[in-house]
């Protein structure tokens, strides 16, 4: 590796090891940026100043045209803060809080809601982080669970079943790819679709991944930092870490309106619900616009305009809450207050995100991600290896970019053109592994859009979201490559699968009695 190779990976590294060691993600991001911008201008100040305004510019206004898809995903972010001071102001998420807390009786059980909630919604794991977190957070809350365990929920029920998911953004964009790979490759005997489905058991992260927060929300499985936020949540009901050294999180209104004395259920699910249907409506209507002259259920969800669909969405259903709003009788909030405290509250999650694209773009003129690829395109690999070399060369660079759909774009063609001169029965597991690590790595990096997206859908403090979902993500992806090993070793599904699922049974088995032994110490 030279000298320039080294300095291309090198803002990646110190990003990755200043949010460790300090927690503080702006810092980071900043740092990368800039130690970023001065590699690829060759150290000079002025340089480096044109390269950051640049790639800031290119957020909102990019090749002589406006950059419609951030400025409406921004603007979307905006909404959901307004939807979340209304659903406080007008006092539905205290009633629906109420409401439910009469149905689910126990924090398992809405643990398990909010579970089956972020799997129910499949279609995008943008719209799964937001949407999961506006429905489940006053029930969560109310069943005292904290708000890094929640994030832990959305997140990892977001990316893992849409990847899994045919009928999903992240799914469509996976067989678009398939299919330009198998043409590439003259492979005629292998459709796109069905190959993706026959895939989907070999994704070991993402089944490990979605059988964890089973096994977390049914048997109080808390690993590592998690353990802290929840004894804390559950002893004194705080259910964000109180040091007031750590920034304002996004999306928690929770002490700054006093709930309307006339809120209902209502006042919650209709908003919800308005946003729901509108945003798949309008997902389906521009996939279904840009799909040509025939149309199909994958080309539509291939083809659809995900940030317009959530901006419609957001739109209709903050109509629609300020509707019911000004319904109820006075004292009521000041609709001036619910939209500056709602846009506020926001802003924390888009300084992340407009840092996190920032990174994104220097890291890809750095071309870090086509680094690490290269080297394992000219490695002399065994066969027997190439599933769980490729499910960690994927984690690393999905790390370093914080992003899942850049890695498949590089690294699926990548692989199959490897595993198609070694052994094509490996293609779709090699394949799978890819989008497996892929996931994995998103979950673990502090830059990733879905990962910053999923504390703000919970309220969670971005930087306790990241190092209390770590844990889980590493147990899964250490069986993820045991079972890769197996895989390589054998080509037999039926010994590897077993194998992988029952490593988290174990750890949970191992965590239940380490905490049995404490509590008999404590006595």
């Amino acid at each position: 590796m030279d000298t320039q190779e080294i300095l291309s990976l090198l803002p990646a590294v110190i990003m990755l090891v200043l949010v460790l060691a300090t927690r503080k993600v702006l810092l980071s991001l900043g740092t990368g940026i800039i130690a970023g911008a001065l590699i690829l201008n060759d150290f000079s100040i002025l340089g480096t100043l044109k390269e950051i305004w640049k790639d800031f510019a290119n957020i909102f206004y990019t090749e002589g045209a406006v950059n419609s898809g951030n400025l409406l995903l921004l603007a979307f972010l905006l909404l959901l803060g307004i939807m979340t001071a209304l659903l406080a102001a007008s006092g539905g998420s205290l009633a629906f809080g109420e409401w439910m807390i009469r149905r689910v009786k126990t924090r398992a059980g809405a643990q398990l809601m909010t579970v089956l909630l972020g799997i129910i919604i499949f279609i995008d794991d943008y719209f799964n982080a937001l949407a999961v977190g506006q429905v489940a957070r006053p029930l969560t809350d109310r069943h005292r669970v904290s708000r890094a365990k929640l994030a832990y929920y959305i997140d990892s029920t977001a990316a893992p079943v849409t990847v899994i998911s045919p009928i999903s953004s992240w799914g469509a964009f996976i067989i678009g790819i398939l299919g330009s790979i198998f043409a590439a490759n003259g492979i005629r005997d292998m459709k796109p679709l069905t190959s993706f489905v026959e895939m989907i058991p070999y994704n070991f992260y993402a089944l490990t991944a979605l059988l964890l927060v089973f096994l977390t929300a049914l048997f109080s499985m808390d690993l590592g930092p998690m353990r802290k936020h929840e004894k804390r949540a559950m002893e004194t009901g705080q259910l964000i870490d109180p040091d007031p050294k750590k920034a304002k999180v996004a999306g928690d209104l929770s002490s700054t309106f006093e709930p309307h004395e006339e809120g209902r259920v209502r006042h919650l699910l209709v908003p919800i619900i308005t946003l729901i249907a509108v945003t798949v409506i309008m997902m389906i209507y521009t996939g279904f616009k840009a799909s040509g002259s025939n149309p199909t259920v994958l080309t539509i969800f291939a083809e659809t305009n995900v940030n317009l669909s959530l901006f419609s969405g957001g739109v209709v259903a903050v109509i629609v809450g300020f509707a019911l709003h000004f319904t109820q009788k006075a004292p009521r909030a000041n609709g001036g207050k619910i939209l500056w405290e709602g846009i506020k509250t926001m802003l924390p999650a888009i300084y992340i995100l407009l840092l996190a694209w920032i990174v994104g773009s220097i890291i890809s003129d750095l071309k870090t991600g086509e680094i690490l690829a290269n080297y394992v395109q000219q490695s002399t690999l065994k066969p027997t290896m190439l599933p769980l070399v490729f499910f960690v060369i994927s984690g690393i660079m999905a790390l370093a970019t914080g992003t899942s759909w850049g890695t498949f774009g590089i690294m699926l063609a990548i692989g199959a053109e490897v595993v198609l001169k070694v052994d094509i029965n490996l293609l779709l597991p090699t394949l799978s592994a890819i989008l497996a690590g892929s996931v994995f790595g998103d979950h673990c990096s502090p830059i990733s859009d879905s990962t910053i997206l999923s504390s703000t859908g919970a309220g969670a403090n971005h930087i306790d979201h990241v190092m209390t979902q770590f844990p889980y993500a590493l147990l899964a992806a250490i069986a993820s490559a045991f079972g890769y090993l197996i895989i390589g070793m054998t080509e037999q599904l039926w010994l590897a699968l077993p194998a992988v699922l029952i490593i988290p049974i174990i750890a949970l088995l191992i965590a239940k009695a380490k905490n049995r032994k404490k509590v008999e110490h404590t006595v």
